[in-house]
C-alpha cells in the first residue's frame, strides 16, 4: 500500500490537466462567425471573471470592463464597426500576411466581413479598459532613475514616454483578456480580438459612455460558434526560437 502526499497528488492533477488546457489553445481560432442566440450573462460573468484572473502589473488592478448585449446598443455600433472594418480592409487587411496563401486569406477575409455585415446580430461585445492613475515621482526618486539609466538611456525614454506607458497599460490588459478567451473557447464560445476600434475610438467612447480619459484595448465579440473549431495555424517552434542569442 502507497501513501500520496498532498504535493504528489497536485504534481498529478497537474499533469493530468495540461493536455487539456494545450488542447484547448491548440484549437483556439478567432471565430467570427456567429450564431444570434444570447448568451447568459452568468457565462459571461465567467469569462470576465476569468480576465480578472490575469496578471496586473504592481497589482494595480485598474481594468475595467464593458459588456454589451443591449441589441440597440449593439446596432447603434454596427455602422461604427463597418466604418472600422472597412478601412482595415482598405489598408492593412488589403494583403494576406507574408507566408499565408491569398485563398486562405481570402477565407479570413470572408469571414471578416461576414462578422460586419452581421455585426448588429453580435450576441455580446466585451470592452476591455485600463488607465494607470496619475504618477507618483519625487525629485529624488528621478535623480535616482536617472542615475540608474545613465545619460542616454534617460534622454531615450523621454522620447518613447507615450509608448512605454501605452505598453505598460497593455501589458496589464491582454493577460487578462487571454484568460477570457481560454475560458470562453473551454466553455464552447466564440470569440476574436480586434483592435480595430482604435480607428474611431473616440466614437465608440461616446456610443458607450466610456470616459474620455479612459483607454480602451480590445473590443472583443463573443457568441456561440455558427462553425467549429479546429486546429490553428501557426509557425513552428524551431522557426521563432533564438536559443540565448538573437
Amino acid at each position: 500500500m502507497t501513501t500520496e502526499t498532498p504535493l504528489a497528488g497536485a504534481v498529478a492533477d497537474d499533469a493530468a490537466a495540461e493536455p487539456s488546457l494545450f488542447s484547448t489553445m491548440s484549437t483556439m481560432r478567432a471565430m467570427r462567425r456567429l450564431r444570434p442566440d444570447p448568451v447568459p450573462d452568468e457565462l459571461l460573468d465567467q469569462l470576465v471573471q476569468a480576465a480578472v484572473w490575469g496578471p496586473s502589473g504592481g497589482n494595480m488592478q485598474r481594468y475595467e470592463y464593458v459588456v454589451v448585449t443591449d441589441r440597440a446598443v449593439m446596432a447603434e455600433l454596427a455602422p461604427l464597426w463597418k466604418r472600422c472594418v472597412d478601412a482595415y480592409l482598405a489598408t492593412t487587411g488589403k494583403y494576406a500576411p507574408e507566408g499565408m496563401d491569398e485563398a486562405a486569406y481570402g477565407r479570413m477575409v470572408a469571414a471578416i466581413e461576414y462578422q460586419r455585415d452581421h455585426f448588429a446580430d453580435t450576441p455580446a461585445l466585451i470592452i476591455p479598459c485600463y488607465q494607470f492613475p496619475p504618477p507618483r515621482i519625487e525629485e529624488e526618486g528621478l535623480r535616482i532613475y536617472a542615475e540608474a539609466l545613465g545619460a542616454e538611456a534617460t534622454e531615450r525614454m523621454g522620447r518613447i514616454q507615450e509608448r512605454f506607458s501605452a505598453l505598460a497599460e497593455g501589458s496589464c490588459v491582454y493577460p487578462g483578456v487571454q484568460n477570457l478567451l481560454l475560458a470562453a473557447r473551454g466553455l464552447g464560445l466564440a470569440a476574436n480580438i480586434t483592435i480595430w476600434h482604435l480607428f474611431l475610438e473616440t466614437e465608440w467612447k461616446a456610443a458607450l459612455g466610456i470616459p474620455k480619459d479612459m483607454n480602451t484595448f480590445a473590443a472583443i465579440p463573443v457568441g456561440w460558434p455558427l462553425g467549429k473549431f479546429g486546429p490553428v495555424r501557426r509557425r513552428s517552434v524551431t522557426e521563432v526560437v533564438h536559443r540565448d542569442r538573437w
